[in-house]
């Protein structure tokens, strides 16, 4: 069977014994364990640290640690290959973090009930994620707000979710923005003082369950030099659902299943994005979601046009990308698509080379954590010299 469609191609056991030293499991070994689903070595506290180094990085700071990293020489990465240039276009995901988590009661026994809204279905019908599921049978009515807002449970559907059709009185935006929290990931157990932390700076259509936080780094500051420098600016949009974050169980990744998402593409964004490629310029995407909005929107020329639609586009190792030349992204969880993806880019050695440089230098991970800059050209040369 095609190697390319397991997961130890991302970090295999020959990967594990290199990276032993001297009878120790050493962290980047930890790391790719984990990866591997090996019980991992090293701890990851509640803000998403591989190690424990103090509060959550302001966005500033963020942006700086993220400047550095384009700028340096990393592992086998050329520097000149890494800055962004005249006639690139950068491509932000401008969806809007909605406050999904909602906390209610079970209306006749008053137990407790915690649902995450994933995507609306139709009118005041969602699909819902529910904590504890066995107390949401078909029928379970439930309280939000002292009665501000009702839900009652009209099904269960994929994986266990519920549909649940909402009542109120109003608008159901502003009772969400009142009753509701923002959906941290879980390894964040407090909450954030200002909601907007956890929105990037370009956010405008409200739709998704997590935010896509490649695009947490930049600031309105740092994209106005990146104008400056001649680079041109897309929005896309694809409202994030948590099935992005599920997951990889499964030996052959072909049995694994994508949860489907809502994407948009404008006429404006794709004419940009064309434009460049036609042109020379490199397609730089902030975050796997804006990679997957483009290569699940393109045809098989890597072409754009104006469109919109639901996605379930699952990249993985032996992908050809059609559309994108670089990626900003964040270091991800363990048995994710996601890291299968950037090794779809990457190549696995790079990979585990950045993963083994942000472990020793003491990067963060995940949702807050700081980004790598990777190059389709790195995985070209890995080809080359095989």
């Amino acid at each position: 069977t095609d190697n390319r469609l397991h997961l130890c191609h991302v970090f295999t056991v020959d990967d594990l014994k290199y990276l032993h030293r001297g009878g120790r499991v050493s962290k980047t070994a930890a790391i790719a364990g984990s990866i591997l689903g090996i019980k991992p070595l090293l701890h990851v506290d509640n803000e998403g640290h591989l190690i424990p180094v103090g509060k959550i990085r302001g966005r500033k700071q963020s942006i700086e640690k993220l400047v550095d990293m384009m700028c340096e020489r990393m592992g086998n990465w050329d520097n000149s290959t890494v800055a962004v240039c005249h006639g690139d276009c950068l491509v932000l995901n401008n969806t809007k973090v909605i406050p999904a988590r909602l906390f209610g009661v079970k209306e006749g026994t008053m137990a407790k009930i915690e649902i995450l809204l994933l995507k609306r279905r139709q009118n005041d019908v969602w699909e819902t994620l529910v904590k504890p599921g066995k107390k949401a049978k078909p029928g379970t009515r439930i309280i939000f707000g002292d009665g501000l807002l009702t839900g009652e449970v009209i099904d269960v559907v994929d994986d266990g979710n519920r549909l649940i059709q909402f009542s109120y009185e109003g608008i159901f935006e502003e009772i969400l923005d009142k009753l509701g929290q923002m959906p941290l990931p879980p390894y964040i157990t407090h909450q954030l003082k200002d909601k907007n932390r956890y929105q990037t700076v370009y956010a405008k259509y409200d739709g998704s369950a997590a935010a896509p936080t490649a695009g947490l780094h930049f600031t309105k500051e740092l994209l106005q030099q990146v104008k400056d420098k001649g680079v041109d600016i897309a929005e896309v949009t694809l409202h994030v659902g948590l099935g992005t974050f599920r997951p990889v169980k499964v030996d052959n990744v072909l049995d694994h299943h994508m949860h489907s998402e809502f994407y948009m593409v404008s006429q404006e964004a794709a004419d940009k994005i064309n434009n460049a490629k036609k042109n020379g310029g490199r397609i730089i995407s902030v975050g796997t979601t804006s990679t997957r909005t483009l290569e699940a929107a393109s045809d098989e020329n890597g072409v754009l046009k104006e469109c919109s639609g639901w996605t379930d586009i699952f990249i993985y190792p032996g992908y050809s990308f059609k559309v994108i030349d670089c990626l900003i992204t964040n270091f991800h969880l363990p048995q994710s698509t996601l890291v299968m993806l950037v090794s779809a880019l990457a190549g696995r050695e790079h990979v585990l080379n950045a993963y083994k440089e942000a472990v020793e230098e003491r990067y963060r991970f995940f949702s807050f954590g700081d980004a790598m800059f990777i190059t389709n050209d790195m995985h070209m040369d890995d080809e080359a010299a095989e």
